[in-house]
């Protein structure tokens, strides 16, 4: 028997050796993958960091967020930068205040300038360092004088160019100090009802200047009849557009745009009825221009004249038109002469009081609009007309020249 003087040593089994060779691949492959993470998502270890310093509460509202992960009870923010915000922000400086100053006389003490009325107009044209604006001729009615109010607060006076009753449109001018911008026109004729319409003006007054409201064309081409004397009975018919977009006193002379900021019309008035909401009117900005323009040379809108004050017999009862016009049955409208003026056209041309003009040039009359209307629009200063009247019950005709207004 044998003996060795060395104690025995362990040999290394087969386990041993297998751990080494794997342990180096995995963890290599474990560096190799992180480097890779980091490179595909460089916002990985910040992410985790943020999620650690997160706000108290945070966690709570992501309890609350639904199967979408969207948080019920965050606040959704919007981005409101329209280019309809864009557009009203751009031509809103071109929309003024307007106030009408008339002097209150006293016996003995001077004259006091008084705010008898505010509007709106709208700048329309900047030409050779002067600004001119547009509004409506009851906004400057008998004013002594007109203060401008600009979009930054800025108090101007303008001069009134001109103003016409009829059109209810006014022209001012002032200097163009404030390197004033003018409103775009845009045109009328191709509106189309449905069609967004947006009315910018001072409501109320100078304290709500730059008041946007937004609508529709619920209407074109409406007639509205215009008393201008109070007496119940129409002397006009004015050609609007009728929208819904909020107009109150105080908006009158101001914008009606469209989507483009172009100007399409002047907003003029309302229906001021307990029952009645949403029916504002304009002046259609192609009828206004020729005016406007009209206004700008003469200071006002020359127009022939006849030289009578007339009435419709449509206010007369009935008997009056057998009895004291004497007309024949056969007659259903016309307007009769009250008095003539000396020296006019018609008192040359022999019309008498109580004759009864049922045509102009052949085209029927049946009231005072009607032949307002072929006078104004149809006919020119100088123009020769031939006139058809029924005196004591005879037709008869005869011809003049018109003159101006």
């Amino acid at each position: 028997m044998e003996y060795n003087d060395q104690p025995n040593q362990p040999q290394p089994g087969p386990d041993k050796k297998n751990k080494g060779k794997w342990l180096i691949p995995l963890l290599l492959g474990i560096i190799i993958g992180g480097i890779l993470v980091l490179l595909i998502n460089p916002d990985f270890l910040r992410n985790e960091n943020t999620a650690q310093i997160s706000p108290a509460g945070e966690e709570e509202n992501n309890e609350n967020a639904d199967s979408n992960g969207i948080l019920e009870d965050q606040p959704m923010q919007v981005d409101v930068s329209t280019q309809l915000t864009e557009i009203i922000e751009q031509v809103t400086p071109a929309v003024v205040g307007i106030t009408n100053i008339q002097q209150n006389v006293s016996w003995g003490a001077e004259a006091d300038g008084i705010e008898a009325g505010t509007g709106s107009g709208v700048i329309y044209k900047v030409e050779d360092g002067e600004t001119y604006i547009v509004t409506n001729h009851h906004v400057i009615e008998d004013a002594d004088s007109v203060e401008v109010i600009l979009h930054d607060e800025t108090h101007m006076e303008a001069e009134i160019i001109g103003s016409d009753l009829f059109t209810d449109l006014a022209v001012l001018k002032m200097d163009n100090e404030n390197e004033d911008t003018p409103m775009e026109i845009g045109t009328s004729e191709s509106l189309k009802v449905g069609e967004p319409a947006i009315a910018i003006g001072n409501p109320l007054g100078a304290y709500l200047s730059s008041t946007v409201t937004q609508g529709v064309i619920s209407g074109m081409e409406r007639t509205i009849p215009m008393d201008f004397n109070f007496d119940g009975q129409p002397d006009w018919q004015a050609e609007v557009i009728q929208t819904d977009a909020a107009i109150n006193p105080g908006n009158s002379g101001g914008a009606l745009i469209n989507l483009y900021g172009q100007l399409i019309g002047i907003n003029s008035m309302k229906i001021n009825e307990e029952a009645v909401e949403g029916i504002g009117f304009a002046i259609p900005i192609d009828s206004a221009i020729p005016v406007i323009q009209e206004l700008e040379e003469n200071g006002e809108v020359v127009r022939p004249f006849l030289g009578v004050e007339i009435y419709s017999i449509e206010e007369l009862p009935q008997y009056e038109w057998r009895n004291t016009l004497q007309l024949p049955v056969e007659v259903e409208g016309g307007v009769y002469v009250w008095s003539v003026e000396n020296l006019s056209p018609a008192d040359e041309a022999g019309i008498q009081q109580y004759d009864v003009i049922v045509a102009l040039d052949g085209v029927p009359v049946h009231n005072t609009i009607d032949l307002r209307k072929i006078l104004y629009e149809e006919k020119e200063v100088g123009e020769v007309v031939t006139i058809d009247y029924y005196r004591d019950g005879e037709l008869m005709q005869t011809e003049l020249e018109l003159e101006i207004q």
